[in-house]
């Protein structure tokens, strides 16, 4: 039996659970998952309400409980140091961990305007001028990091950078954002990952649809 639990909610909507999740797999953790349903009245309520007592993804690990991503990022790197869920250079590192913190704190104009719904393809949609520069900082990230450690990833192999900006990756699908061809080949490879894919698949046979969630969680 497991000694780990994921707590995580909708895998079509939830992009933070999403990374979490991603991060577990990474780090080929043994872990069983517990969702909050949304057919639930009181949960349905409390996530559009982005209430603090519904906390996903939430990992539980023997007496270990970590609920904010970053941090079962950085749990899982420790605990799970096999898994190199970080580059092994310094520099790289540093720099990994940098673009997911900014990932993890910023672009809320981006969250707000085209939140993830994997059900969902949107051809031609207009992106709102104040989503634009949210949309051209993340590329230009992606950009640095290809150029720079060469892909096929952010930081050359699968990191917990990857993690952290797959849920983009389905927006940019989403709602039809024109990328170059470096960013398209890199989305590409995310939605390809084995991982990933397996989350969609998932994701599409859900039944709950809330068309009012039009924000992150």
């Amino acid at each position: 039996m497991p000694d780990a639990t994921l707590t995580i909610s909708s895998r079509n909507y939830s992009s933070w659970s999403l990374r979490g999740w991603l991060l577990c797999r990474m780090a080929d953790l043994d872990f069983e998952e517990h969702s909050v349903p949304l057919d639930e009245p009181t949960a349905r309520a409390e996530l559009l309400l982005l209430s603090p007592s519904v906390l996903v993804p939430r990992l539980t690990h023997g007496e270990v409980t970590v609920w904010d991503t970053l941090a079962i990022a950085e749990y899982l790197n420790e605990a799970k140091a096999q898994a190199h869920l970080w580059p092994a250079d310094p520099v790289a590192r540093a720099h990994a961990r940098a673009v997911s913190g900014e990932m993890h704190s910023g672009f809320a104009n981006l969250r707000s305007a085209l939140p993830m719904n994997l059900k969902a393809h949107y051809p031609g949609f207009k992106v709102w001028a104040g989503a634009q520069g949210d949309i051209d900082r993340v590329i230009a990230i992606w950009r640095d990091c290809l150029a720079t450690y060469r892909g096929p990833y952010l930081f050359g192999a699968l990191s917990a950078a990857d993690a952290m900006y797959a849920p983009v990756c389905t927006r940019f699908l989403t709602y039809d954002v024109r990328l170059d061809l470096d960013c398209t080949d890199y989305c590409a490879r995310i939605m390809e990952w084995p991982a990933m894919a397996e989350w969609v698949r998932a994701a599409q046979e859900e039944p709950e649809e809330i068309e009012e969630l039009d924000m992150e969680f």
